[in-house]
């Protein structure tokens, strides 16, 4: 009853609609994947075999079995050969590293010539244990602590829920071989000593342990977005999901605490990655990305004539984007420029005086990234449009005004 129960696990398989490519190396894994999709549908549109000729006359072993199977199956193979040894050279990465550039780059090429919407890959209950335990070594945050996804993008894991043990019996019980790979016995690695040595000591705790820890690493998936959700206003953030929202942009573990520590503090605190640069704003952070540029905007300028210029604007639609000057009072060319320390302008509207662009950008509540960012059109040295904000009161349309600029 329980090996019959086992087969039905990886026979029924919940696998979204589409054209879906299989990942396939020839191990257990790979092969009942692609024996469990030929049986209940869709059907793999084809298979794919990576080749990393790292294991000489085992590697061509491999690829001649995916060939014989595939051919029995009626399954279309498309095979790649790497030379990993020379590509991890070249990138000054690990050979694991390596292989997982090139097989899921190579990957999404198949994917894009070949119209397919997913590519299944045969990482199975005990790979997701490993996986969260390798993160947990190396230091990880919540989503560490999820492991692989069931889904990721294109990217499908139909056996994510199925143990190892379930599919040995469920090739035994279709009379499948296999081939196995050598180098996973091998205790250089340390995903294999955490397979080989730690995951059977924690079995001898508990034979559940696998099965608790992708358990849990499946709960806290389904709770994440509810966690990160709507984490906006300061008071919210915690070091946790500080970490999972920082996680991408190289900031370090230093720096998250200095920002932790800045959370109730007084806005205007700048941190800086390699990458990224983090504003603590007057409710929470902005992030920028280092490597943006902003173009200009391009300025237009209409002058018309009129000759009841305040009528004329009273029937005007104004909108921001627009600026109403005086265009006798102006000098041209007129030049776009960011804002310097010690500009100053006299807002429209105001009585007397002037202020410091700075200080106006600041009742405009606008952040410091965004006032750094700000456009001004100026007339020789003068400041004449904040623009999308205010113009300057020297420059306004008034009843002796005969040429009106519009300016956006």
């Amino acid at each position: 009853m329980c090996f019959n129960f086992r087969i039905k696990k990886v026979k029924h398989l919940k696998v979204k609609d589409g054209k879906i490519l299989v990942a396939i190396s020839g191990g257990a894994d790979s092969v009942a994947l692609l024996c469990a999709l030929l049986e209940q549908g869709p059907p793999p549109v084809a298979a794919l075999h990576c080749n990393f000729q790292l294991r000489g006359e085992e590697s061509e072993r491999d690829e001649q079995f995916v060939v014989s199977l595939c051919k029995k199956l009626n399954v279309p193979l498309y095979i790649k050969r790497f030379d990993t040894l020379e590509y991890a050279q070249q990138k000054g990465i690990s050979i694991e590293m390596a292989a997982r550039e090139l097989r899921y780059e190579w990957f999404e090429e198949q994917r894009e010539e070949l119209h397919a919407d997913y590519i299944a890959v045969a990482h199975h209950r005990e790979d997701q244990a490993e996986t969260i335990i390798l993160n947990l070594l190396r230091g990880t945050g919540i989503r560490g602590l999820v492991g692989m996804r069931a889904e990721n993008g294109y990217i499908i894991r139909p056996l994510l829920s199925v143990s190892k043990q379930e599919i040995l019996e469920y090739l035994k019980g279709i009379g499948q071989d296999f081939v196995t790979d050598s180098t996973n016995l091998e205790r250089d690695a340390l995903r294999n000593r955490i397979r080989l040595d730690l995951i059977p000591m924690l079995q001898s705790f508990n034979p559940q342990a696998v099965e608790h820890i992708a358990e849990t690493a499946h709960r806290i998936a389904e709770a994440l977005p509810y966690y990160l959700k709507g984490i906006k206003n300061s008071n919210d953030i915690t070091p946790a999901t500080l970490h999972e929202q920082l996680r991408e942009y190289g900031f370090n573990a230093a720096q998250e605490q200095n920002i932790m520590a800045h959370i109730q503090g007084q806005p205007g605190a700048i941190f800086e990655s390699q990458t990224h640069r983090l504003l603590r704003n007057r409710n929470g952070f902005i992030l920028k990305n280092k490597e943006e540029t902003e173009l200009p905007p391009v300025l237009y300028g209409q002058i018309i004539e009129v000759e009841d210029a305040l009528g004329f604007i009273k029937e005007s639609n104004l909108l921001p984007e627009y600026a109403y000057i005086d265009a006798d009072k102006v000098k041209f060319p007129l030049t776009l420029r960011h804002p310097k320390t010690g500009d100053r302008f006299h807002p429209f509207g105001m009585k007397q005086g002037t202020r410091l662009i700075s200080d106006f950008l600041t009742d405009q509540k606008l952040s410091i990234f965004d006032k750094q960012s700000q456009w001004l059109v100026c007339s020789e040295d003068n400041i004449i449009w904040v623009k999308g904000l205010r113009i300057d009161h020297h420059y306004r349309v008034t009843e002796k005004t005969h040429r009106i600029l519009i300016l956006s």
